[in-house]
């Protein structure tokens, strides 16, 4: 056993013991220590060393303390390690942290024993950041001495500092190239401990393992690489491994499979429209380089079309070399891509992001798309000019008479086990529930093409299920080409041309021009004719004849084209089998998998050419729009101007009005009240009672104008009333009249029906109301007339009084009273009389202009709501204009990421006409 070993383990007495193993050891030391002492140059440091440790072992820690603290040699250092190591034995754990942190030596071993007892100490202590500052100095002081790593490691596990486990794994990983080391930082990875740790900083140990093991390379990228995705360091991540793949030397073998199936993955995922271009920009060029590197050549279809796609789409990004290289491999790589499913994977994502932007692609397109994407049937498209008897050959194939001569619809006919019809347009596909309804829609109108339906018709047909067809009927080609549209639009969804000819005049010049015209849109459509009405010739030799004549003017310009005559007149099974054959000799000679593939990819291009023109009309939609609202805004505000003149107006005319039909009442009771109480002077005579007469006349004089008010003034007031509520009537049917025209205005500017201003006629009706309450009835309080402090009625009173006791002075006074009631103005009274009738009248008339403002309030708040919901529509439509603007990379980035992908597609399904497509998961993980 080694001295370091000993003194570790305190088994350092023990050498002294060897001769004497019969001895007791306590004696032997002892004996050893008084020999010791008896030298010249004694040194009974090693000796009391020795007792601290026996002493120690046997539990006496105290004595050991004693003994070891006498030490002054080399071993001193030792010995004071013993001493803290003896107080953790007696729990005096601080005395002990203060001896274990006062030793000074250079001995590694020493300081490691000191650091692994103080971690064990703090531990115990619960002195966890102490505990992490020892254990990190043990493992960068000595990480070779035993155990030191892996006890670590248990603390950093137990301590979940995953941060601190990790760097000791990839520390120790570096320096000692250990597989165990790589299962543990592996472990880490794959159970997501790394995640928040920058990705350069496994730069080093992933060059070790490249260096050592490019399997446990390939491992560990593979873990970090899912670790990393979709955490915000991924982007980091690729730059960081794509970096390093750069400097690093690969020679192309199965152990990168992995590896080169996470940059397939990767690089569509980037492509699928998460990411900005200018993100994409400083990452893709790179990780198509390096995938192109390290793929099998027999699998390098893929890559290479996406480094040569890349490079068209963004030229002079990718390293001239690199294009060659791909250039090379495609040459000679076979694909093993599925074209239909990439294409219409490719489609489904961008109708999604359409949707999602909300672009309206259209039924009609999705529903063709569809069509082509059933490799169940051959689409058979049927077209010719006017008069060559398409509709007859149809209806002979069908068993039934369903296609009529004119038709403005494009039909397609499908074999199903019941009989459906819908009619497809950009908006819905609506079912049609009956036979007549689809009769109806079908003869020629002057609808456009776009706004005419398609029609699907499903229904049972044995020609139809035999062949494994599916017919597409255009409308005919006419004098004024009217159909010529809607016919080359369908072109791309069809895979043969079926042209109907007429025996009588085959192959005219305008059918001449028509194919011609055909042949320039779709070059790839093979066009075959049908020579219709064979039956209208008189002999089989003119039959031989024509049929001679008409292909060899044909082959002029269509070399491949054949002739098949027909008689929809006479359709038996010979000549119904002679056509199958016809059909299916020029089917089996076609690869339907790869024609419909690039159909779709043309109808994916259209798509992307028609979202590109979208986002500019979307602009200039977006600020016509605005312009038309400030616009609309301005007459709004106008309109509002005008109504609130016009209800001025009409509340001047309605209250003057009122107020000049009252002035009228006013003034008359201003000159017949006087009257009505002048004449009261009738009520008193000579032998009236003067004492009293005045109280007499006040009564009877309020009692008659009671009753005149009552009988003469309310009814005439009453009837003047309502001649003013009719007049007022008028008024307001005229202020209905404006407020519809205001409507009629504002609709037809917005092109809808989004207004309908009304006034509220419930004023009237309170009106009426209130009319008949204040004129049925009046109340008015007895009028003090007489009683009143003036003069010459005080000097009556008193008279009355006097004198109104002597009968000869009775003439006197009631000459006097006569005169008096004959000649009072009562100016006083009548204007009380007035006030207290005329109370109620004019309550009601201060309240005519709220009741005027009522009429008009529910069509201001309208218009004030139109003005307000307009603000909000201008206000949003800026923003989203400022946004497509300020933001042109949100569209225009997945536009151009959508043509990449186009064009990768063309590239790899264009290798090799042996090519075989078998399923391939590309993208559909993606998503």
């Amino acid at each position: 056993m080694s001295l370091e070993k000993q003194l570790i383990e305190k088994l350092y007495y023990k050498t002294f013991l060897l001769e004497y193993e019969t001895q007791p050891p306590l004696q032997v030391l002892g004996e050893a220590y008084l020999n010791e002492q008896k030298n010249e140059n004694s040194d009974v440091s090693y000796i009391r060393f020795a007792q601290g440790e026996y002493y120690y072992h046997h539990q006496d820690f105290e004595s050991a303390i004693f003994k070891w603290e006498k030490v002054s040699n080399e071993l001193a250092p030792w010995a004071q390690k013993n001493i803290a190591d003896a107080n953790v034995e007696l729990n005096q754990l601080s005395v002990a942290e203060n001896v274990y942190t006062s030793v000074t030596t250079d001995n590694k071993t020493l300081l490691t024993e000191i650091a692994l007892q103080l971690l064990s100490l703090y531990i115990e202590q619960n002195n966890l950041d102490s505990a992490f500052v020892v254990i990190k100095e043990a493992v960068s002081l000595n990480p070779d001495y035993p155990n030191v790593t892996t006890i670590a490691r248990s603390f950093y596990e137990e301590q979940q500092d995953f941060d601190s486990a990790v760097e000791l794994a990839v520390n120790e990983l570096i320096r000692t190239e250990s597989f165990t080391w790589f299962e543990v930082l592996k472990e880490y990875i794959d159970k997501g401990f790394t995640k928040a740790i920058a990705p350069d900083y496994f730069n080093e140990v992933l060059v070790t393992l490249h260096n050592v093991d490019q399997v446990q390379f390939t491992q560990i990228v593979s873990s970090l690489w899912h670790s990393y995705k979709n955490e915000q360091t991924y982007l980091l991540w690729l730059t960081t491994i794509n970096e390093l793949f750069l400097h690093m030397e690969i020679h192309s073998s199965e152990i990168w499979d992995e590896i080169s199936s996470l940059y397939e993955e990767t690089y569509f995922e980037l492509i699928h429209g998460k990411y900005m271009l200018r993100e994409l920009h400083e990452i893709v060029p790179n990780l198509l380089t390096n995938w192109l590197k390290i793929v099998n050549p027999s699998h390098s279809v893929i890559p290479s079309a996406a480094v040569l796609a890349w490079d068209e789409i963004f030229p002079s990004i990718i390293d001239s070399a690199n294009i060659k290289h791909a250039e090379n491999l495609l040459s000679y790589s076979i694909n093993h891509v599925n074209g239909i499913d990439y294409s219409l994977h490719l489609f489904e994502s961008i109708t999604k992001w359409a949707q999602k932007h909300d672009l309206d692609m259209g039924n009609r397109f999705s529903w063709l798309v569809g069509e082509l994407a059933d490799l169940r049937t051959n689409r058979l498209l049927i077209t010719g000019t006017s008069g060559n008897g398409k509709a007859s050959f149809i209806n002979s194939l069908l068993g039934e008479n369903i296609l009529e001569n004119s038709i403005s619809n494009v039909v397609v006919f499908k074999n199903e086990a019941h009989t459906e019809i819908n009619a497809i347009t950009d908006s819905a596909i609506t079912p049609i529930e009956n036979f007549s309804d689809y009769l109806n829609m079908m003869p020629l109108n002057r609808q456009t093409y776009r706004d005419r339906a398609s029609v699907e018709f499903n229904l049972p047909c044995r020609f139809l299920s035999e062949n494994k067809l599916t017919f597409v009927v255009t409308p005919s080609f006419n004098r004024n080409n009217d159909t010529r549209d809607e016919t080359f639009e369908y072109l791309n969804t069809a895979d043969e041309l079926l042209f109907i000819l007429n025996a009588d005049s085959p192959f005219t010049d305008k059918e001449r021009d028509i194919l011609l015209s055909i042949q320039d849109h779709t070059p790839n459509l093979q066009i075959h004719f049908i020579l219709n009405k064979i039956d209208n010739i008189y002999s089989e030799a003119e039959v031989k004849r024509v049929i001679h004549d008409t292909q060899a003017r044909i082959n002029v310009y269509f070399p491949q084209a054949k002739i098949f005559p027909y008689s929809s007149l006479y359709t038996n099974n010979q000549q119904l089998n002679d056509l199958t054959e016809f059909i299916h000799f020029k089917f089996n000679h076609k690869d339907i998998d790869a024609e419909r593939t690039e159909k779709l990819l043309f109808f994916i291009r259209k798509t992307i050419t028609y979202l590109l023109n979208k986002r500019i009309e979307m602009e200039n939609n977006l600020e016509d729009s605005i312009n038309w609202n400030e616009d609309m805004l301005v007459k709004l505000n106008g309109f509002i101007h005008n109504l609130t003149d016009f209800e001025k107006e009409k509340i001047h005319l309605i209250t003057e009005s009122y107020r000049t039909m009252k002035n009228e009442i006013s003034n008359d009771l201003i000159e017949h009240i006087p009257k009505l109480l002048q004449s009261c002077s009738d009520l008193i005579s000579e032998e009236s009672d003067f004492a009293h007469i005045d109280t007499e006349l006040n009564t009877a004089m309020n009692e008659r104008v009671q009753e005149y008010l009552k009988q003469t003034v309310l009814p005439n007031l009453a009837r003047s009333m309502q001649n003013w509520i009719a007049t007022s009537n008028n008024e307001f049917l005229q202020s209905q009249s404006y407020l519809e025209e205001i409507s009629e205005g504002l609709n037809y500017l917005c092109g809808e029906d989004r207004i309908q201003l009304e006034g509220d006629f419930k004023v009237l009706d309170d009106w009426r109301r209130d009319t008949d309450r204040i004129t049925t009835r009046i109340q008015i309080d007895e009028v003090n007339i007489l009683h009143r402090f003036t003069p010459t009625q005080l000097l009556l009173k008193s008279a009355g009084k006097i004198f109104g006791v002597l009968p000869k002075n009775k003439a006197l006074v009631y000459n006097k009273y006569k005169q008096y009631l004959e000649n009072e103005d009562y100016i006083d009274a009548t204007a009380s009389i007035m006030n207290q009738f005329f109370l109620q009248f004019e309550l009601f008339e201060n309240a005519l202009e709220r009741d005027i403002n009522l009429f008009f309030r529910n069509s201001f708040g309208e218009l004030e709501q139109f003005v307000e919901n307009t603000h909000i529509e201008i206000q949003e439509k800026q923003d989203r204009l400022q946004n497509m603007r300020s933001n042109p990379e949100v569209y225009h980035d997945s536009i151009t990421l959508f043509e990449l992908r186009l064009r990768q597609c063309e590239i790899f399904l264009n290798i090799g006409e042996d090519s075989s497509y078998t399923d391939v998961t590309l993208e559909k993980n993606i998503e």
